[in-house]
């Protein structure tokens, strides 16, 4: 039982080491443009992904006071649209109706990052193909090879594979560790933070 834990928490520990601090550095700068533009935050996720850009909804409106959104916290919409047009499609679709404009930023958390041959988060590939035609920037968190998000996007952290049996793991749980990073950084935080505020 110990042995599994020290090498998984070993493992974090490499991640820490080996995250590029200069993609997240490019993700700052685009994310703090797209406040300076008014634009909005676009937060695209499935599984555990989906939960962490709910989170990150919070943070960037509360924290940042950036206006964002993810269509999965709306579960009749979501559901909806995948009855009606599919699931491949239930992204674009939503991003259409959110009037998508080019100063708004799209933020991508996978784990794989979207991959058509392999069918695999199709409906991120979509909704990356659409936010390119209207013009809007895209940034993601996303691990593995970083799939179609890492191809596409203006900047892209990569959560590094260190072992076959935790990319999944290690992404999500990284994906809210650089959300933190992000939110707090003295260039993207504008309200403080309730327990950092109590003396």
């Amino acid at each position: 039982m110990i042995e599994y834990i020290n090498t998984y928490l070993n493992e974090a520990k490499m991640v820490i080491d080996k995250i590029d601090r200069e993609k997240i550095t490019e993700v700052i700068r685009i994310i703090n443009e797209t406040r300076n533009q008014n634009g909005r935050i676009f937060i695209l996720g499935v599984g555990g992904s989906a939960a962490n850009a709910s989170h990150a909804v919070n943070d960037f409106r509360k924290i940042a006071g950036i206006e964002s959104y993810t269509p999965t916290d709306n579960v009749s919409e979501l559901t909806a649209r995948t009855n009606d047009e599919g699931w491949e499609s239930v992204f674009v679709k939503w991003l259409k109706g959110s009037k998508l404009k080019p100063q708004d930023c799209i933020l991508v958390l996978s784990v794989g990052g979207g991959n058509v041959e392999k069918n695999i988060s199709v409906n991120l590939v979509k909704a990356l193909h659409y936010a390119k035609e209207v013009g809007s920037k895209i940034i993601g968190i996303v691990g593995r090879d970083g799939g179609y998000t890492a191809k596409t996007a203006d900047s892209c952290i990569l959560v590094p594979q260190i072992s076959d049996s935790t990319i999944t793991s290690h992404t999500e749980a990284f994906q809210s560790v650089l959300l933190h990073l992000i939110v707090s950084h003295p260039d993207i935080k504008a309200n403080e933070m309730k327990w950092e505020s109590v003396k």
